[in-house]
């Protein structure tokens, strides 16, 4: 009988990221049963994939006569774990497993161009993205900003206000460009003199609506400085069962709201992204409780927006995910083919953003509404209309927050 070589099968698997009782287990049974490479590569995903969402380990679904009935076994059992809204109850993350940064400056030309996510077949904004920090600090679990850039190393670009104030804009077109894509606009504060050149920035082309997107409570600045009004600040909410165990080192849910507050009632715009919503046993009661505490506390003349999305990934970003082994549940869910990325299905993205968006039903009319990264098919159920074109959807967009932004010059 040939030898059965091990090492090589698991050679480009992730079996060293298994913790070591999963390890010895997967070694046993491969030997008894003679895995293949690619059976190893996914019992291995599989076995990081429980560990990372506390739901048992391999042997818990090692079940059956025959390696195909075993196999089938595990793949049946691991979708119905994905498959069922997943409980954060006694969850319990490991809060020193988070990447360790350092900084770096750089001197280089800014990042300016179209936002790197845009596709064809969902619905886009045309949203302008400028990176002025590369990286982020915060380490949430679901994030593609991993996939971009060495997360370890949070870099800060040089001679900012020179560079900004230097772009050449066309002074008869309106951009919405925003700052939140390559890094949380806000956790930094000045640090850099980021604020400082966003500022002077805006002040000089009143034909641009710069939005500050975070998920801190790091306000200081802004309320300590004045800043036209073509500045938009918006915040990125989910209930803090998520803050808590998928954006683990940010600003809690109710931070985010008073430092959103403080800035509505400094007489500024502000705007609320639930991106990415998700859905887990109790998601309606607590994000209900958000749409509240919105309704109870702002005045939507001074919201500019609200935008629902879900979580989207791509494949680079589950496997950096499942290389680090740490404790998250965001995997925990059906996925399935969106645009050439991995989502939600239909008919949960259609319940979220059904009971969000009727949950603001005081807002409609008053407040943007609009889906991100989203399919064009989802804006008819759940808003009752759709755009028929990005261009046209983007119009409508900056033609809103100009009207606020106008009425807040007066």
């Amino acid at each position: 009988m040939k030898i059965y070589d091990f090492e090589k099968k698991i050679a480009h698997t992730l079996f060293a990221n298994l913790p070591k009782s999963e390890q010895e287990f997967v070694r046993t049974q491969a030997y008894k049963w003679r895995l293949s490479a690619a059976q190893l590569k996914q019992l291995c995903d599989i076995g990081i994939d429980l560990y990372m969402w506390s739901e048992g380990s391999l042997a818990n679904l090692w079940e059956g006569e025959s390696k195909e009935e075993i196999l089938s076994n595990i793949q049946k059992r691991y979708e119905e774990i994905k498959r069922r809204p997943k409980s954060y109850d006694g969850f319990v993350i490991d809060k020193e497993n988070t990447h360790k940064i350092r900084f770096a400056q750089i001197d280089k030309k800014l990042g300016f161009g179209m936002c790197p996510v845009a596709s064809p077949k969902t619905r886009c904004c045309n949203l302008w993205t400028l990176d002025m920090v590369e990286s982020c600090g915060y380490d949430c679990s679901y994030c593609s900003i991993q996939s971009f850039y060495n997360e370890d190393t949070i870099t800060f670009n040089t001679n900012l206000k020179e560079k900004l104030l230097n772009i050449e804009l066309d002074p008869n077109e309106i951009y919405h460009i925003g700052t939140g894509q390559s890094s949380d606009s806000l956790m930094w504060g000045n640090r850099g003199g980021v604020l400082d050149a966003l500022i002077a920035f805006a002040r000089k082309n009143h034909n641009v609506i710069l939005e500050l997107k975070t998920k801190s409570d790091n306000v200081r600045y802004l309320l300590e400085n004045e800043y036209p009004p073509n500045i938009i600040t918006t915040w990125s909410l989910n209930p803090q069962t998520i803050v808590q165990s998928e954006e683990r080192l940010t600003a809690s849910l109710q931070e985010r709201l008073e430092a959103a507050k403080k800035i509505h009632d400094k007489g500024r715009l502000v705007g609320f992204h639930f991106h990415p919503m998700i859905y887990y046993d109790n998601w309606k009661q607590e994000y209900g409780e958000i749409f509240a505490k919105l309704l109870e506390n702002f005045d939507p003349q001074r919201v500019a927006l609200v935008s629902f999305g879900t979580l989207t990934f791509i494949k680079p970003v589950i496997k950096k995910l499942r290389r680090r082994t740490f404790k998250s549940k965001i995997l925990q869910m059906p996925l399935v083919d969106a645009a050439g990325k991995l989502s939600y299905p239909m008919n949960i993205k259609r319940e979220l953003f059904h009971f969000a968006y009727e949950s603001l039903q005081p807002w409609h009319g008053k407040v943007f509404f609009y889906m991100c990264m989203e399919d064009h098919s989802l804006w008819r159920e759940v808003f009752g209309y759709e755009y028929p074109t990005n261009e046209s959807f983007e119009l409508d967009m900056k033609y809103s927050y100009l009207a606020k932004i106008k009425n807040l010059s007066h």
